[in-house]
């Protein structure tokens, strides 16, 4: 088992990661009847992407032996009706570390393998932006 999820009424659920017992919770957005108290579960999935991209890179940066601490993402995810769903999500990468062309490169081609990337609906548009500083 990999996680519980516990509904905890008003439209939050508490989630467990059963292995390391982190938990957080999610609350449905202020458009879909919620509070927006904290991630909803959508935002989850958007933020799931940039988190996994990172971990990928983060891989073959090791691999490398270069350093992408402090590094950091902006994450936006827009939603659609009809049905109501994920349409896009929108991820800048502010990348620290001089590195050439070719690094840069490698590194990019790597995040867009992640697991998440391949998982998610083919109709959900990635809009990706790296900026290198």
């Amino acid at each position: 088992m990999t996680s519980t999820v516990h509904y905890q009424g008003n439209l939050r659920t508490r989630c467990e990661h059963q292995q390391s017992g982190n938990a957080f919770i999610t609350d449905a957005p202020t458009d879909n009847n919620g509070k927006g108290e904290a991630f909803s579960p959508t935002d989850t999935v958007a933020t799931a992407l940039a988190s996994c991209m990172f971990t990928i890179m983060g891989i073959k940066a090791n691999q490398m032996q270069i350093d992408l601490a402090d590094s950091r993402a902006e994450v936006t995810k827009v939603m659609t009706t009809d049905p109501r769903r994920i349409a896009k999500i929108e991820i800048t990468f502010d990348m620290c570390g001089t590195f050439d062309t070719k690094t840069r490169q490698i590194l990019e081609n790597a995040a867009k393998t992640c697991p998440v990337w391949y998982s998610l609906h083919p109709d959900i548009e990635k809009q990706i932006v790296f900026r290198w500083k």
